[in-house]
């Protein structure tokens, strides 16, 4: 082999090295661009070098890892922007609900002090407009970070959709290279992989290198998203069991074609869309719950006390606030028609719960039921839960089955007790004088009773109700001789004033057992031991204090849930949701932390360097001067024998 073409093989070698390294410096900061460099090897029969390939420089694994850390910043950094307007908004001590409480009840204390003066009166209306008016705010606030979340998946599922789009078509196109030239061209690999790492910002998927050439992407289910160049398309679609909420849909089928289905939300993990659902379901949700805990809680309490009192007409007081409706809905996926609604039941209030609740029919016809609480996600036990005349009662809360006949086994319901209560609490009493300060009906006694409640109380006692339980559990009463309730149970009384079954022999009592005896309603708290229990009518004077009183200690009664003040509940939500924050930002952090190694790792195989690349040039421009001269040499030394002849 001549010099001459070892020179040119040479020269050829420096001229792709040198375009390689210009290659390199373009596009120093172009996303998703991966260094190349020009492979040597010796030509055989030392015929020179030859251009072997122009290589990416690029790590399957350490890209892998860098995409599955950069999903689960994403997801962390969505929460965590989301989660901080809630935070915000909960520790602003001016706009928080504690000083207006706090204020509410400072009025009730001024009424106290001055059940008739006109001023006293007015604040506790002014107060309480003020406070219900904050609850409004504070659901109108979350319900649009609801709204806010349904539009940013929507927004989400685009995006996915059009990057899978352009995979699918890359893959196209990376076959056809294959097909026509043998290789592929580094920039649709280069642009493929930055595709893969923008979807895996947007959500976690699995990613199959089919024959180390064709990428495959599905869910973590395993559903495929990207088969070789056909892409299937997620949609935003309204949930089957809250028609308030946009989850992720996917169509099923050979080719995307077949029937649309809805995705669990546990499902969709890490990058914004995982964040988003995470948010949801984890804060957003809960908050809002806690937050209609907290205003059903002081609304229902507050009505049960008001109406136990007298106004200045000498009626009783009737209710003081309003709260919103619970919901209740059906899942369209249902095979039945039977609908739902549902009520919280007023007289059980320490048995709500911050939480949304899933209904399930498991027989019809047996009328059993599966009850699961959404937050922890466990069933209610049997003895929880009640179901008679087409209601199912459980923890402080009613659901009204149309016709439980027109349900079928497998039918689910989506019950939200506490979710917009806040959103409908209102000051329903706007007239000075129906405020109930003074007492309606007066109670004495040792009988442990709780839910002590009137409705048109000692309309028919003739001077005082007296109750009287026996060792024997046996309940008497005199100064009645009516019909009485127990357990919404018409019973009568013997000639001894005895409460009979309805068998006609002595009722034998138990333990929360509800009694409702000429409209004062309560239920035994203890029946272990004997007790008696007296109800009169109070005097309806002016300067009649003791219902404002009594409404003024609500305000340190364990009235939320049964276990928490309303200051104390309170305090619960902002701690929670603050002590949430912290940790969301705290593993932001971290993750962030490990992305920046993994990127750096990344950055130090895969990124181009400009010093490296301009030592490069001037090595390459080195090399091909050499080959030049090499060339040069062999001229001259053909051109030397020329002459030698002549």
């Amino acid at each position: 082999m001549s010099m001459f073409s070892i020179g040119l093989s040479g020269l050829n070698a420096a001229q792709n090295a040198l375009n390689t390294t210009s290659n390199n410096i373009s596009n120093v900061y172009t996303p998703g661009y991966n260094r190349e460099i020009t492979v040597l090897n010796e030509s055989r029969n030392n015929a020179g070098v030859r251009v072997a390939d122009i290589e990416r420089q690029f790590n399957t694994f350490v890209a892998a890892q860098l995409n599955n850390a950069k999903s689960q910043s994403t997801a962390l950094e969505t929460y965590n922007t989301q989660i901080s307007q809630i935070d915000n908004l909960l520790a602003d001590r001016e706009a928080g609900l504690s000083p207006l409480m706090q204020n509410f009840f400072s009025a009730l204390e001024d009424l106290a002090s001055a059940p008739s003066d006109p001023a006293a009166r007015q604040g506790v209306l002014g107060t309480a407009d003020t406070l219900t008016a904050q609850f409004r705010s504070f659901d109108g606030y979350l319900q649009d970070l609801q709204s806010g979340v349904n539009g940013q998946i929507k927004d989400e599922i685009t995006q996915i959709n059009n990057t899978t789009s352009q995979i699918a078509n890359i893959n196209r196109e990376i076959a056809l290279s294959r097909a026509q030239l043998g290789e592929a061209p580094n920039s649709l690999l280069n642009q493929r992989d930055q595709l893969i790492s923008e979807l895996n910002e947007k959500m976690n998927l699995r990613l199959n290198i089919q024959d180390g050439k064709t990428y495959n992407l599905s869910l973590p289910n395993g559903q495929p998203l990207v088969t070789g160049d056909t892409a299937y398309k997620l949609e935003a679609v309204t949930s089957p069991n809250d028609p308030q909420r946009i989850v992720v849909g996917y169509r099923e089928g050979a080719r995307g074609n077949g029937n649309l289905v809805s995705l669990d939300e546990g499902l969709i993990t890490g990058g914004s869309l995982g964040g988003l659902m995470s948010f949801r379901s984890e804060t957003l949700d809960k908050t809002q719950n806690q937050i209609g805990q907290l205003a059903a809680s002081i609304a229902l309490e507050f009505n049960a006390q008001h109406q136990k009192g007298v106004d200045l007409n000498g009626e009783q007081g009737q209710e003081f606030f309003s709260i919103g409706q619970s919901n209740a809905y059906y899942n369209t996926d249902n095979k039945g028609s039977a609908e739902v609604s549902a009520t919280i039941d007023s007289a059980n209030t320490s048995a709500l719960r911050a939480t949304d609740y899933t209904v399930r029919v498991i027989n019809a016809s047996t009328e059993e039921f599966e009850v699961i609480r959404k937050d922890t996600g466990e069933a209610l036990e049997a003895d929880e839960w009640s179901f008679s005349d087409n209601v199912l009662s459980f923890a402080g809360v009613d659901v009204n089955f149309n016709d439980i006949n027109l349900a079928q086994n497998g039918d689910s319901f989506e019950i939200q007790p506490l979710r917009r209560a806040a959103g409908g609490m209102e000051a329903i009493v706007s007239d000075l004088d129906k405020i109930a300060a003074g007492s309606l009906v007066e109670q004495s006694g040792d009988l442990e009773v709780s839910n002590v409640r009137y409705e048109n109380a000692l309309a028919n006692t003739s001077e005082s109700l007296q109750i009287e339980l026996n060792e024997n559990k046996n309940l008497s009463v005199s100064g009645y001789t009516g019909p009485i309730l127990v357990n919404g149970v018409t019973l009568s009384l013997d000639a001894n004033g005895v409460v009979q079954d309805s068998a006609g022999t002595v009722a034998v009592l138990a333990e929360d057992d509800e009694i409702t005896i000429d409209g004062v309603s309560f239920v035994l708290a203890d029946v272990s031991t004997e007790g008696t229990l007296t109800f009169q009518q109070g005097s309806a004077a002016a300067g009649d204090n003791r219902n404002a009183l009594a409404l003024q200690d609500l305000q340190s009664k364990d009235i939320v849930g049964g276990s928490a003040s309303l200051s104390g509940a309170y305090g619960a939500l902002v701690s929670d949701v603050g002590n949430r924050t912290n940790i969301i930002q705290v593993n932001l952090d971290a993750r962030q932390g490990l992305t920046d190694q993994l990127r750096a790792v990344q950055q130090s195989e895969s990124g181009v360097n400009l010093d490296e690349e301009a030592a490069n040039l001037i090595r390459f421009q080195q090399f091909y001067q050499a080959n030049a001269r090499v060339i040069d040499t062999a001229s001259t030394i053909f051109d030397t024998i020329l002459g030698l002849r002549s």
